[in-house]
């Protein structure tokens, strides 16, 4: 029996497919271990929204080469669509398949035998058009948080992004699909799943034509037993409409936390990148959500230094996140990527410059997290706890996206404690007081 062994780099959705990919193999009678256990093949899943692809690449084959010199390494992911002649010339590389064929892995390199010393790696990528086909995953034991991809692929031409190069056009699955997968999840004592995708509000398309829509696979997931609460992990503003908040406010099983991304508070810049909104509009969608759900936990994306941001239109921006009553940021720098439509803007902002704005961004970043915990204190939570152990501590989530920490106890992992906050610790981790007595309460 061959072992293989996995490792992902990037996003939730990277994982989802990573673990579906690692159950192909287990079918066809392959060991799943872990990077270190010596296996016979490496499966690397890249990602390229940053600059350092590359690096991290090379760095995990030579730990993999470390590990087993004969050990064969497969590369696959966004990293391996967009760059493959590259990435098969990294010494160790054995194989590299694009967006098409990575689900066909097992069956098209059914031998795993060795490249010989000194010839490039094989080469198996489509062009991008032929990414057309949808592969329901989702996450399995890897975490106590469950990644249902619902939708692949984007239709938008942002001018900083290669992700339509990488994963082609916008396509989803079914909602009959997602349920029953959802429904399985469920049955191996999952309590959460977080539904991912490139562009899930885009969630509908099948063929080329919009079947079903976000809304719809909402209230399909809502009646969904067994599952604790679903969360969504990222929605766009344009796409996250009155509706689908309003069903959340008063669903069973939905999270009160919104991942929306901005980029930027500067209309210009907005322009500049192709955004299909105005922040006008985020501002809409931020004082809806926080009207019905006065707790609800919302995050922003924001990418700084995107070419034309000069430094009054940072400031613009600046000051529109400051005052928009939001959770956390999740701080990027903006890097260049080939092909991308960014590269053609002027001006160019300096790199040090672009490490100044998105310093300020993360301490920005830090207070507007602990204003929104300290805002929680005394109040009551639903708190599923993880596998996961910091300080001799013990964290998990609750329905808000507050972080909390209390002593381990291995009774406590993946279940859920109805918790009163008590105060935030030296680790910006909410500390609590157990109340079992109360009826568990979803903020």
């Amino acid at each position: 029996m061959k072992k293989v062994a996995f490792y992902t780099l990037g996003c939730k959705l990277n994982y989802s497919e990573t673990s579906s990919i690692g159950r192909m193999f287990e079918q066809k009678g392959y060991q799943k271990v872990e990077f270190n256990e010596t296996p016979d093949i490496f499966i690397i899943n890249t990602c390229s929204v940053t600059e350092n692809a590359d690096k991290k690449c090379r760095k995990i084959v030579r730990e993999a080469q470390k590990i087993n010199a004969d050990g064969y390494v497969a590369i696959i992911g966004c990293y391996a669509q967009l760059k493959p002649k590259e990435i098969s010339e990294i010494p160790g590389v054995d194989a590299v398949l694009g967006a098409a064929e990575k689900f066909r892995l097992v069956e098209l390199i059914d031998t795993f035998e060795k490249t010989p010393l000194g010839q490039p790696a094989q080469v198996i990528a489509s062009t991008i058009d032929h990414a057309v086909e949808y592969h329901t995953s989702y996450s399995l034991n890897d975490r106590t948080r469950t990644f249902l991809k619902v939708q692949d692929g984007c239709d938008y031409p942002c001018s900083y992004c290669t992700i339509p190069l990488a994963r082609g056009k916008s396509r989803s699955d079914s909602i009959a699909n997602i349920v029953k997968a959802a429904e399985d999840i469920a049955a191996r004592d999952v309590k959460e799943i977080v539904l991912t995708g490139v562009n899930i509000g885009d969630f509908g398309l099948q063929n080329g034509e919009r079947k079903e829509t976000f809304l719809d696979l909402v209230k399909a997931l809502d009646e969904v037993e067994g599952i604790l609460r679903f969360r969504i992990s990222s929605i766009e503003p344009n796409l996250l409409t009155d509706e689908i908040i309003e069903f959340v406010a008063k669903s069973k099983r939905f999270a009160h936390h919104f991942h929306i991304p901005l980029q930027s508070g500067s209309n210009t810049v907005l322009g500049l990148m192709k955004r299909r909104y105005k922040r006008e509009l985020y501002a809409e969608r931020v004082a809806k959500i926080k009207s019905l759900m006065p707790e609800c936990c919302i995050g922003v994306d924001v990418i700084v230094g995107h070419p034309g941001e000069t430094q009054q239109l940072f400031e613009e921006s600046y000051l529109f996140l400051n005052e928009l009553e939001v959770s956390y940021l999740h701080v990027f720098t903006y890097s260049e990527r080939e092909n991308t439509a960014a590269l053609n803007i002027r001006p160019i902002v300096a790199k040090n410059v672009r490490a100044d704005r998105s310093k300020m961004l993360h301490i920005l970043s830090e207070k507007k997290k602990r204003y929104f915990y300290e805002k929680q204190i005394d109040k009551q939570g639903l708190v599923l706890f993880e596998d996961e152990i910091q300080n001799g501590q013990m964290l998990g989530f609750t329905d808000n996206y507050v972080r909390v920490a209390v002593k381990y106890d291995p009774l406590l992992i993946n279940e859920t404690k109805a918790v009163r906050y008590s105060h935030i610790n030296e680790l910006g981790l909410m500390e609590v007081t157990e109340i079992e007595e109360l009826a568990p309460i979803l903020v």
